[in-house]
């Protein structure tokens, strides 16, 4: 197989994941996330009437019900979500018959209430799950490799995918009221480990090179093992896109926005092992030989 010159545009890749990135941080520091009720407390009720129904007319009951609630969403044909303040099931049981009063049927498809207590708890445990997390890959990879160098690269391209994940969803919360709660979480850990597992396959074929090839440039070993394992990466990353495009296009509301989230995190782990961890390999290994030439002249 010939080997192709990747390295070649390597500043041109790191200028593409500028422009993906740079919009979403800007609108992080704007807007930030936007936190549904697992981390900020309250109920989530979602209901489906048989016959056809106005938001207009929900929202004058729950007015009357002296029901707090943001503005109602459409989740299917006649069914609504409706998050508020956390409400007793007593609370409900009475704004269910009123509107069974008024519309016929009630379906309740679900309802969940979080305290704001447990929703403060949930949130810092999973900040600190997603510390852990990162610093038992770092830890990994450096001992894994034995040079601090593939460990740094690796940790910076995942916090690449981490950055266009959040991002994307700060600008999804803003534009389109998405937010994110526990799944959002399970998925961002997903797709932590999923860059660093595409990343370590490139970086151990150029180690197995580096040993055979001794006097080859760091840019030579990276077009080579990019080249061997580009066909491996992209029949594997396929399979994952075309299973969760499937899913978020027939899944339901509720695991739509955690397929998204996936199916970003997969994209740009795809992207980023071979166009954002092994070219700042290749850059930062130029500058640190460069850095050893000065010391010995």
């Amino acid at each position: 197989m010939d080997t192709i010159n990747f390295m070649k545009y390597k500043l041109i890749y790191l200028a593409i994941s500028s422009l993906v990135i740079i919009p979403g941080v800007i609108s992080l520091f704007i807007w930030g996330l936007k936190p549904s009720i697992d981390f900020t407390g309250g109920s989530l009720w979602e209901i489906k009437f048989e016959k056809p129904t106005e938001i207009n007319t929900i929202n004058k009951i729950f007015q009357e019900q002296n029901l707090e609630h943001l503005p109602i969403q459409v989740s299917g044909n006649n069914q609504f979500l409706i998050r508020m303040a956390p409400i007793s099931e007593e609370e409900k049981n009475r704004a269910k018959q009123r509107l069974a009063d008024n519309f016929g049927v009630v379906d309740e498809i679900r309802f969940e209430t979080v305290g704001p207590t447990l929703g403060k708890e949930l949130l810092i445990k999973t900040l600190t799950g997603v510390i852990l997390a990162a610093i038992a890959i770092l830890s990994y990879v450096g001992w894994r490799f034995k040079d601090k160098m593939y460990g740094v690269c690796a940790v910076i391209a995942m916090f690449h995918d981490s950055l266009v994940l959040l991002g994307t969803f700060s600008l999804l919360g803003h534009f389109l009221n998405v937010e994110v709660g526990t799944l959002f979480v399970t998925a961002v850990l997903t797709v932590l480990s999923f860059s660093v597992h595409d990343t370590v396959v490139v970086y151990d074929r150029i180690r197995e090179s580096t040993a055979h090839s001794k006097n080859r440039s760091m840019g030579d070993l990276a077009n080579k093992a990019i080249t061997e394992t580009m066909t491996r990466s992209l029949n594997n990353s396929l399979t994952i896109i075309f299973m969760l495009t499937a899913l978020t296009v027939l899944g339901g509301i509720t695991v739509k926005w955690f397929a998204v989230a996936l199916l970003i995190g997969t994209i740009s782990g795809t992207y980023s092992s071979p166009f954002v961890a092994v070219p700042l390999l290749v850059v930062v290994s130029g500058v640190s030989k460069k850095g050893d030439s000065l010391v010995k002249s």
